[in-house]
């Protein structure tokens, strides 16, 4: 239990569309993207709709946080998922 790695998820939106996923987990998170292993799932990298200028929000502790994805790309079995423009929200911001 000394080694449970965080479940960390990440929310994206489309302008104009609207939500694309909530609560996507991820496997790495940074405030400079977020990578996405499919190694032993069944969805393929090249399954998940994420492009540039969609919006990533994700919580950091209480804070919740806000970048514009700047680059997708694929490496075998991971989607690598680049952000710009990271962000805390203010603490009255609310988005369902």
């Amino acid at each position: 239990m000394l080694n449970e790695k965080p479940y960390l998820t990440i929310d994206i939106e489309r302008r104009g569309y609207g939500k694309r996923y909530t609560w996507l987990p991820v496997d790495q998170l940074t405030r400079e993207g977020f990578v996405i292993d499919c190694e032993h799932a069944y969805v393929r990298p090249q399954m998940y709709d994420i492009r540039p200028g969609d919006i990533a929000r994700w919580r950091e502790g209480e804070r919740l946080v806000e970048a514009s994805v700047a680059q997708v790309s694929y490496e075998g079995e991971r989607i690598h998922v680049q952000v710009e423009g990271a962000h805390p929200l203010p603490p009255e911001a609310f988005h369902p």
